[in-house]
Parts: C-alpha cells; structure tokens; sequence
C-alpha cells in the first residue's frame, strides 16, 4: 500500500492530523484522530470482504485516513467537516499518486459519509458510511449519556 503510506507520510495530512488533535483536545465525546481512521479503514475492509465487493484496498485506506480530516474547520470556521476535508484530501490524493478516478471516488465517499441515504449503497460511499458509524464502542463511552447522537445511530453492541 505505497500510496497509504505516502499519504501518512505527507506533510498535509499530518499538519491536519495535529490540527483536529488540538481542536478536541477538551472533548469528551468520539475523537477525530488516527485511531478513528485506522477503526474505519480496517471495519470497511471487512465489510468489503464479507459482501464481496472488490472495492481497492488503497481507495478504502485512503477515503477512511481522510473522510474526517477537516474536522478542525468545522471547530474553526463552521465548515461542515466533509466539505473541508474534500478540500483537504483532493491535494492530498494528487499528491500521494491517486489519479483523478480513483481521487473523484474517494472524494465522493468523503463528501457523502454523513448521508444516510446511501448507507446500503455496494460502494465506497456506502461502505465508509456503514464502516465510520459502525466503529463508535457507544456501549462502552463515558460520555453517551451527554452524546447529540440520535438513540437509533448508537452502537450498543460490537458489530465487526
């Protein structure tokens, strides 16, 4: 996964990376950072497996390691965090040896992950959907009790 790797290496990524860890620093709820990521990425890669959709390993890892990486906008500048990290990830991708296929897939995951009515959809969006709601432990979170989230959207059980 050499483009994975160049995208955990690149200088944007990081600086962003840094930028969610200091904006949630006081927060008691879900965090944005790269424990999320990797929980996504490797819960998408067993969705993949277990509907057999043959979607790239590289687009799951890269969609998942940038689907929440403008969440710092959201805090900073009230941009809602898909569409900052579709600006973010777009240089990214180029820059890490995605082309522009496979970057217009990936940004059309990210852009899309918070949209609840492609959640059964056999693709990338519908998996990284299905993967980043699934990889919250709300059964096990300190802070449910005080969490926005709707009861239904919880996880109350492990499910991958």
């Amino acid at each position: 996964m050499n483009r994975i790797d160049r995208i955990l290496g690149c200088a944007a990524f990081r600086e962003n990376l840094e930028k969610n860890k200091e904006a949630e620093t006081d927060r008691i709820f879900c965090r944005h950072d790269m424990a999320h990521f990797l929980d996504v990425a490797r819960i998408a890669m067993i969705i993949n497996l277990e509907e057999e959709l043959n979607i790239d390993r590289e687009l799951i890892y890269g969609a998942a390691l940038l689907h929440d990486i403008g969440k710092h906008r959201q805090y900073s500048d009230g941009i809602p965090h898909e569409k900052a990290g579709v600006m973010i990830a777009n240089d990214i991708l180029r820059d890490c040896g995605f082309d522009e296929k496979e970057t217009s897939v990936i940004i059309g995951a990210i852009d899309s992950h918070r949209d609840d009515s492609i959640a059964l959809e056999a693709s990338l969006r519908g998996v990284l959907y299905r993967a980043d709601k699934a990889s919250r432990s709300c059964f096990s979170c300190v802070a449910e009790g005080d969490c926005n989230w709707k009861e239904s959207k919880k996880n109350h059980q492990i499910l991958y």
